[in-house]
C-alpha cells in the first residue's frame, strides 16, 4: 500500500508533459503575462497608482503559475513513443579506423 501511495505521489510531483504540452504552456504563459502586464500598466497609469500596477502584475503572475505549473492532462495528450532500449552490447558494430569498438 505504501508503494502505491509513493507511486501516486511521484506521478503527481514529477509533472511529465509532452512536447506539444510544453508549447502550449509556453503560449499560455506568454499571453497571460503580456495581457496582465498591459492591463496592470494601463490601469496603474490611469489611476496614477503604483500599487494597482504591482497588485495586478502579481495577480497575473499567480494566475500564470496556476495555469502552467500543474501537469494538467491537456498537457500530455500527445505522448512520445520512445524506442525500447537495445539489449545488445554497447558499441557493437561500431568501426573506427578499421577496428571494432566494444
Amino acid at each position: 500500500m505504501a508503494d502505491q501511495l509513493l507511486k501516486q505521489a511521484q506521478d503527481l510531483f514529477e509533472g511529465q508533459i509532452d512536447f506539444e504540452g510544453q508549447k502550449l504552456t509556453e503560449l499560455f504563459s506568454t499571453v497571460i503575462l503580456a495581457v496582465t502586464g498591459l492591463l496592470a500598466f494601463g490601469l496603474g497609469f490611469m489611476q496614477q497608482n503604483i500599487w494597482t500596477t504591482l497588485w495586478i502584475g502579481l495577480g497575473g503572475t499567480a494566475l500564470t503559475f496556476l495555469v502552467v505549473v500543474p501537469p494538467y492532462p491537456i498537457y500530455n495528450e500527445n505522448p512520445e513513443n520512445w524506442l525500447r532500449p537495445n539489449t545488445g552490447i554497447a558499441g557493437a558494430g561500431i568501426e573506427v579506423d578499421g577496428k571494432k569498438i566494444n
